[in-house]
């Protein structure tokens, strides 16, 4: 049994942040399903968005996000991360993070899709994930306690107390760890590799949002999926991430005789929001028409994208010829309902970065908006959790109890989630697809698997049950929402219906085990 003051589950940008800006006499414990910097943020390319030039403004920013995420953002949330965005980019200047510079020395400021002026900071030109993980790994504090490969797969729960007081988690060998805390919190990532074609690390499958369902905490907006349009595209399958800061250089999608595609798609062409840019890229090869980035206009390419020009080499692909892509899986914009302190509504469980839904990206991120989330979000629990002590004789360290018994066999394997996510409730989706995908999943008893016991599973199990959980939740969402809005395209409702579904969100959750087995989803303003 391991206890702390705060645990920590995941490794990420926010992750690492809360724990870097809690004071030294707090103990922390983070545990990692793999590595510490094997994860999505590690592999972010864009930089963080901030309103940092002489020219630009919070509100801009602010408007810009809004725009992007099909006015489903919380504008309260919108208005004060961004207003605290340039706070952050001047907290980490100060503490050394090497951010590009020009040769005066100023920080660079790239454009990407959707943003009105030059905001994007980046670190390492195109690896500004990498470079912050860096500086973070490099300043932990004494007081964080590592643990790497420890998959965390039930959250423990006092009902007496009524309060989340730590985790179960299993090592490489499957041992069964205890981890007790006053404060948990999830900051798991997202979902992306519940799909076919996915930019997402490996590790990236819904654990914490299957994690905190099942615990009781309430879901938002998880029929909101962003499709990155750039994804490396070779023989049927994604190869990597090409960063949306080419086309913010100059880059173009084209279609095998060169003619510009997005011409005419819509007003800011190759500078569109995500979802209008993958929903093009897709219909082009539905249609068999292959889609090609043409970065010849772009200046020093392989100076300015050093990674996208290794990806191209590794995987024997002459960028100066065009780059092909397609779109795949990228950032879940819904996730565990919370606030701007990241609580939620399960006492002492907490959720910040990807996995968390605050309202701030609304129905489509905006690019480079997901670090600085992060970064926010850690920060600002950090703060919480240090102006509201909890008293040790308060707080109880309660074994949890084992009321459920593991369901039947039969769930899917991992390629075959992932491929009916793909076909059913990828980029476009329709009622009889979404109805299809459900279905199947239901008839493997995916309903069982949200109460039972998971302590005799393997870890590869445990994953393929999260994956069936997160995919149900997705697909029932999309199909509950009827209306296309940012990363959620119906072709049987391909418009926006702001009559019925402007500010509209759809609450999914469960009632606690102990009582009748039921799922609820509401719909909420």
């Amino acid at each position: 049994m391991k206890k702390a003051s705060v645990l920590i589950i995941g490794s990420g940008i926010a992750a690492l942040k809360l724990a870097t800006e809690i004071r030294s006499d707090i103990n922390v414990i983070i545990i990692t399903k793999s590595s510490l910097k094997d994860g999505n943020s590690n592999l972010a390319q864009g930089g963080i968005a901030a309103a940092v030039g002489p020219t630009d403004h919070p509100s801009r920013h602010g408007a810009d996000t809004m725009k992007a995420g099909g006015f489903h953002n919380n504008p309260d949330v919108v208005r004060t991360i961004t207003k605290e965005a340039p706070k952050l980019i001047s907290g980490l200047v100060n503490e050394g993070c090497p951010f590009d510079r020009d040769e005066q020395g100023e920080t660079v400021l790239g454009m990407e899709g959707a943003h009105g002026k030059k905001r994007i900071v980046h670190g390492g030109g195109d690896a500004t994930g990498a470079t912050l993980m860096e500086h973070f790994v490099a300043n932990l504090p004494d007081n964080v306690t590592v643990f790497e490969n420890m998959f965390a797969y039930e959250l423990i729960i006092d009902s007496v107390i009524g309060k989340c007081t730590g985790a179960k988690a299993k090592d490489v060998n499957g041992k069964v760890v205890h981890f007790f805390a006053k404060h948990v919190v999830v900051a798991t990532g997202g979902c992306g590799q519940l799909y076919t074609h996915t930019s997402n690390a490996y590790s990236v499958t819904g654990d914490g949002i299957a994690l905190a369902y099942r615990a009781g905490a309430k879901l938002t907006d998880m029929e909101f999926i962003q499709f990155h349009p750039t994804l490396l595209y070779i023989n049927g399958q994604t190869r990597g991430l090409i960063s949306e800061a080419v086309r913010g250089e100059g880059g173009r999608l084209v279609d095998d005789t060169g003619r510009p595609i997005m011409n005419g798609a819509h007003p800011l062409g190759d500078l569109a929001p995500r979802h209008i840019v993958a929903q093009t890229i897709y219909h082009h090869l539905r249609e068999s028409n292959p889609v090609f980035l043409d970065v010849s206009c772009v200046e020093s390419f392989s100076k300015r994208f050093p990674t996208v020009a290794s990806l191209c080499e590794k995987n024997g692909v002459n960028w100066h010829d065009g780059i092909p892509v397609a779109p795949g899986s990228h950032f879940l914009m819904g996730g565990i309902k919370t606030d701007l302190l990241g609580r939620t509504n399960v006492s002492g469980l907490y959720a910040i970065g990807e996995v968390a839904s605050t309202g701030f990206h609304g129905a489509n991120r905006l690019a480079s908006n997901s670090l600085l989330e992060g970064l926010f979000m850690g920060k600002s629990l950090a703060e919480w959790i240090q102006a509201n002590p909890i008293k040790e004789e308060a707080f109880l360290y309660a074994e949890p109890e084992q009321k459920f018994v593991r369901p039947p066999e039969g769930l899917p394997k991992k390629q075959d989630i992932q491929r009916s996510m793909m076909d059913h409730v990828g980029i476009a989706r329709t009622e009889s697809g979404l109805q299809k995908h459900i279905y199947w999943l239901e008839n493997a008893r995916i309903r069982q698997w949200l109460s039972a016991s998971l302590d005799d599973l393997k870890p590869e199990e445990i994953e393929r049950v999260f994956m069936g959980i997160t995919a149900w939740l997705v697909a029932d969402s999309a199909l509950k929402r009827t209306e296309s809005r940012g990363g959620h395209f119906r072709l049987d409702f391909p418009c926006e219906n702001n009559h019925v579904w402007i500010g509209k969100r759809i609450i999914q959750c469960r009632k606690r085990m102990g009582q009748n087995e039921q799922t609820e989803a509401s719909i909420a303003t």
